[in-house]
């Protein structure tokens, strides 16, 4: 995988709670300690039609891991683009990884909710390695943290505001992300002889796709691009713990799809965020080769404000 070192106490790209809790135990801060460090980074996020009102902070706030970081989607993005959850700019990255106290050496290990379970960390992994952080893992994941009875605290954390740091300006790797005019030139290929073929798997739910239930963002169109397969997020979770899949089983969940790992693969869901989850997922079933995926940032909030139906470019079945 492009950008994930395999160097310190954790030595894949996921961890589960009983790798994590014993790097940790072994990486206790000291005072002459020169060691890099291991820290927690949550990345709790819901949908803004959440029926519970539930966001990330204020999940972080009442349970989590102890000495984690917050890591808001929401504010962590390009401040002037008219999409939830674009990247921002370098120099905007490095500020946001500043005021966490983050370095360039800490080893980030990012985690989801105990209420959702895989979700929105695979996203901020993502990011995190498209700015170049050289050691980057995501917990499989928080629920599992909660059920196995490892350690968390609760209240509001000052650790960021009383750490700060000065992270380098990072370059940003452009062949981990595709834009929407990338993905325009791909949908309007499809199906025409010899077109490249690249594959486009969408992680919404099959109502969004297939355009039979609503989107969670009012006035914006349902339905899905012409010639994309939808493989649900649920559907590479296991159904109780909302932990990935074993390998094994992902590659089953890919081959059923009718996704072929020779082909070059770009994933996309509502706003960039379980795409990421769809990426993870393709790299931990080992399918394809990691530098024929991208993520599509904008996603289906920006493809359905700049096509139309008329266009041809909108499909709903």
């Amino acid at each position: 995988m492009r950008n994930v070192s395999t160097g310190g106490l954790l030595q894949s790209y996921i961890v589960t709670p009983k790798e994590l809790s014993e790097a940790l135990s072994k990486n206790a801060p000291t005072k002459i300690s020169t060691a890099p460090r291991i820290i927690p980074l949550c990345a709790a996020w819901f949908l803004p039609n959440d029926p519970q009102g539930r966001t990330g902070r204020k999940v972080f706030d009442a349970k989590r891991i102890p000495s984690a970081r917050f890591f808001d989607i929401d504010a962590v993005k390009d401040p002037d683009s008219p999409y939830p959850h674009m990247l921002p700019a370098e120099e905007g990255f490095a500020q946001a990884m500043s005021e966490l106290g983050i370095k360039k050496d800490d080893q980030l290990v990012v985690y989801d909710t105990q209420e959702l379970g895989i979700f929105s960390a695979p996203r901020v992994g993502w990011t995190l390695r498209v700015f170049g952080h050289p050691n980057v893992h995501v917990l499989n994941n928080f629920r599992l943290w909660v059920e196995q009875g490892l350690p968390t605290e609760t209240g509001e954390d000052s650790s960021a505001a009383t750490s700060q740091s000065k992270y380098p300006t990072p370059i940003i790797n452009p062949e981990m992300v595709i834009n929407f005019r990338g993905v325009r030139e791909i949908v309007k290929d499809y199906g025409k002889e010899g077109s490249e073929g690249v594959q486009i798997l969408d992680a919404r739910s099959p109502g969004r796709f297939a355009g039979t239930e609503p989107e969670p963002r009012p006035g914006l169109s349902n339905g899905h691009m012409p010639g994309s397969i939808n493989v649900p997020l649920p559907e590479i979770l296991d159904p109780h713990t909302k932990a990935f899949l074993p390998a094994e089983e992902l590659r089953k969940v890919f081959a059923s799809k009718g996704v072929d790992p020779t082909k070059e693969i770009v994933t996309t869901c509502g706003t960039g965020v379980m795409a990421a989850a769809l990426e993870t997922a393709l790299n931990e079933a080992n399918f394809g080769p990691s530098d024929d995926r991208r993520v599509y940032d904008g996603s289906w909030t920006e493809w359905a404000q700049r096509v139309t139906e008329r266009e041809g470019l909108i499909k709903k079945i």
